[in-house]
């Protein structure tokens, strides 16, 4: 989008070149399953500044004294995790790329989470593009002053706090063979921290423990990126491991109850330019006339899953439990990224760590890029020029 950028890369771009990319990018480990984009994308100061702004936005909802009582219903009852502590670790908000009245970029917020994301990968992304490409010095990932040195410092602070990194561990139900993987594995090499499934954490009294050979080793943190929603029908798992839900001398980064708290669930309490019209389907009075103009997604999914494009109103009154569905105002993707072969949707996620007793800090970002009916990749399989990408901005 900063086109002396756009045009140099499209200009130099060849298949071989981004072949080579992504051999660098998997040097050492397993497999990426997911599309990796054949471009970075370029942000312009303009709209990064607009991006900032819809995040300071919606951190001030955040920060507001009533936010936790706002949010209270957000967390269902079977999941409601004991020792909550008093703001998530993460923030992220996914913004598509869209154009004004006034016919200038601007973001529209499509979700948020306050959850993990790839906070190494998306490090690790932004310096292997520059390198394969022999991008210029002066474009980053990164965001407000921060630098491979002190973003990985504060991902420390945060993750890994005053622990050792074995006594810390990334844990997921299948931790290996997830599809984000390559952001444990990357995460790892950062910070030495251990990753772990689920079943092979084992509780004694209220202390979890893992073992390292002939060795346990007692933990004092986890680094969750278990979403406890795909695993409601795996609790048998709880019996072999332990059960998040019970009192426990552990320290959660983030806590589980913020992966709800900040959610599709927030998006009706904002109300700004940035954010499209959105409504708890059980307060919807009336069904909109323009009905075509609204997606409908359940509160609680991920990668889009659920998500009804072309709404029609037998499907509205078909929800059984509409306190969990949102309706929402579709936003209308701009192609603004201009590949060899035509224009490119894109979206693109502010990531943000918010240490203990600090401030949240923008960090990075992620984008993604799109050809589909939806951003995703399981919505752009049969696409080049699509998937996982990185922004670079000009410092």
């Amino acid at each position: 989008m900063i086109s002396k950028y756009r045009k140099a890369f499209n200009e130099a771009f060849s298949e071989e070149k981004y072949q080579e990319f992504l051999t660098v990018l998997g040097e050492g480990f397993p497999p990426i399953p997911f599309r990796v984009a054949e471009s970075p994308v370029f942000i312009p100061a303009e709209l990064m500044e607009k991006l900032k702004e819809a995040g300071q936005e919606i951190i001030k909802l955040i920060r507001q004294p009533n936010f936790k009582a706002l949010t209270e219903a957000a967390i269902p009852g079977e999941w409601l995790v004991p020792n909550e502590n008093e703001h998530p670790h993460f923030l992220t908000f996914d913004f598509g790329i869209c154009r004004d009245e006034q016919g200038q970029l601007c973001p529209k917020l499509i979700e948020m989470q306050g959850f993990p994301s790839l906070y190494g990968f998306q490090s690790l992304l932004g310096k292997t593009y520059k390198d394969a490409y022999h991008l210029p010095e002066e474009l980053s990932p990164f965001l407000n002053g921060f630098d491979e040195e002190s973003y990985v410092a504060l991902l420390r602070e945060v993750i890994v706090g005053d622990h050792q990194p074995e006594e810390v561990a990334l844990m997921d139900v299948d931790a290996p063979d997830q599809k984000t993987a390559i952001d444990f594995f990357v995460t790892q090499r950062y910070l030495g921290i251990k990753i772990l499934s689920l079943t092979d954490i084992f509780r004694e009294g209220k202390a979890l423990y893992y073992r390292e050979g002939d060795r346990a080793v007692r933990l004092k943190r986890i680094y969750n990126r278990l979403i406890f929603d795909e695993i409601a029908d795996q609790t048998d798992l709880f019996h072999q491991a332990f059960d998040p839900r019970e009192e426990l001398d552990i320290e959660w980064i983030t806590h589980p109850n913020w992966f709800y708290r900040i959610s599709k669930y927030t998006m009706p309490f904002l109300k700004t330019d940035f954010v499209p019209e959105t409504i708890f389907l059980d307060q919807l009075k009336t069904i909109p006339s323009d009905l075509e103009n609204y997606v409908l997604k359940p509160l609680f999914s991920f990668a889009g899953m659920g998500v009804l494009i072309d709404v029609k109103p037998e499907d509205i009154s078909a929800i059984e439990e509409p306190e969990n569905w949102i309706l929402q105002r579709k936003v209308s993707y701009e192609p603004v990224v201009q590949s060899p072969d035509g224009g490119v949707k894109l979206e693109i996620r502010l990531m943000y760590l918010w240490p203990d007793g600090q401030e949240p800090a923008l960090c990075i970002n992620l984008a993604r890029m799109s050809k589909g009916a939806m951003i995703g990749v399981r919505y752009n399989k049969d696409f080049d020029w699509v998937g996982g990408t990185v922004g670079l901005i000009a410092t």
